[in-house]
C-alpha cells in the first residue's frame, strides 16, 4: 500500500490499510466540500451582482464584447475588406445592445436559480482547489517524475477549461444571444425567454467550450494510448479543418461569415497545438511530421 502521512494526507508515514485510505480521502473530499460552501454562501450574498453583473451582463447594451470589438472592428475592417468581402460585413463585429426582460413561469422558479447558479459557479470557481485536493491524495502514490508531470497536467486542463468558458462567456453568447433576438420570420411573432431557457442556454454553451478547448489534453491522453499521432493529425489536417467549420457554423447561430471565421481560427489553434503535444508525448517521431 502507499504511504500516507495521516496528519497531512499527502507526506510519509506509517504504511495504511484499507479503510486509513478511506479516511484521508474523507478528508480531502470534506476540505473540497468546505471550500465549495465558503464559495456558494459568499456568491448567494452577492447575488443581486452576480446576477446582473455576470449572468445578465450580456444582454446589455455597455457589456464589455460589444464595446471592444466594435473598437476592433472598427481597426481591421479595411484590411478584411480588402482581402475578401465575405469578411466585410457592413457592421462587422458592433452588436446592437439588447434589452431583454426574462420571464419567471415557475412558483419558486428564481430563488430555484439562484441556488443553482450559486452552486455551480460555486464549484467552478472552487475547482481548482478541489483537483489540488485530489492531487494531494494521490501524490503518494507516485514517482517524483510522475508527480510533476500530474500537477502539470492538472494546472493544463484547467486553464484550457476557463479559457473555453471566457471564450463562450465573453464571445459566442453575446453573438449567439444578439441573433436569438433579433431574428424573426414574421412581424406577428415577438421573442420572450424564460429564465430557465436562459440559464440552460449560458450553462450548455460554456461547458461545451470548455470541453472543446480541453483538446490538446485530450489528444495528449489518446497520443499516450498510442491512438493518435502527430503524423496522422497533419495528413488528415484538411479534413479537420472541415469539420472545425461545422463546428463553427453550429455553435454560433449567427449566418455571419466574419462570425463563424472569428470562432474556427481559436479552434484550429487548438488543432496546431495539439499536434505539437501529440509529437512532444512521442519523441521519437521526426519533427518533420509537425511542420506546419
Amino acid at each position: 500500500m502507499a504511504l500516507f502521512d495521516k496528519k497531512n494526507g499527502s507526506g510519509e508515514g506509517a504504511e495504511m490499510g484499507f479503510f486509513d485510505h478511506i479516511d484521508v480521502l474523507r478528508g480531502h473530499l470534506f476540505r473540497s466540500a468546505i471550500a465549495i460552501v465558503i464559495v456558494t454562501a459568499i456568491l448567494l450574498v452577492y447575488s443581486k451582482w452576480v446576477f446582473d453583473s455576470l449572468i445578465f451582463g450580456p444582454v446589455k447594451g455597455d457589456f464589455i464584447t460589444y464595446r471592444a470589438l466594435c473598437h476592433f472592428s472598427n481597426m481591421v475592417r479595411p484590411i478584411l475588406c480588402k482581402v475578401s468581402p465575405l469578411l466585410c460585413p457592413d457592421k462587422g463585429l458592433c452588436l446592437d445592445g439588447l434589452s431583454i426582460k426574462f420571464l419567471n413561469t415557475e412558483l419558486f422558479g428564481q430563488f430555484i436559480t439562484q441556488i443553482q447558479i450559486s452552486l455551480t459557479l460555486g464549484f467552478v470557481v472552487s475547482f481548482p482547489y478541489v483537483l489540488w485536493e485530489v492531487w494531494r491524495f494521490i501524490k503518494p502514490a507516485l514517482s517524483e517524475t510522475e508527480a510533476k508531470k500530474s500537477s502539470r497536467i492538472i494546472l493544463a486542463s484547467s486553464v484550457f477549461f476557463f479559457l473555453g468558458i471566457a471564450f463562450a462567456y465573453f464571445l459566442i453568447i453575446p453573438f449567439s444571444l444578439n441573433f436569438a433576438a433579433g431574428y424573426y420570420i414574421s412581424g406577428q411573432i415577438n421573442n420572450f425567454f424564460t429564465l430557465d431557457n436562459y440559464i440552460g442556454f449560458v450553462t450548455m454553451m460554456m461547458l461545451g467550450c470548455g470541453i472543446i478547448f480541453e483538446l490538446p489534453m485530450i489528444i495528449y491522453f489518446l497520443a499516450k494510448l498510442g491512438i493518435i499521432t502527430a503524423l496522422m493529425m497533419r495528413t488528415y489536417r484538411r479534413h479537420a479543418i472541415v469539420i472545425i467549420l461545422i463546428v463553427a457554423a453550429v455553435i454560433t447561430p449567427s449566418p455571419d461569415m466574419f462570425t463563424m471565421t472569428l470562432v474556427a481560427i481559436p479552434i484550429y489553434f487548438l488543432y496546431e497545438l495539439s499536434i505539437l503535444v501529440a509529437a512532444r508525448v512521442n519523441p521519437g517521431k521526426k519533427i518533420e511530421e509537425v511542420a506546419l
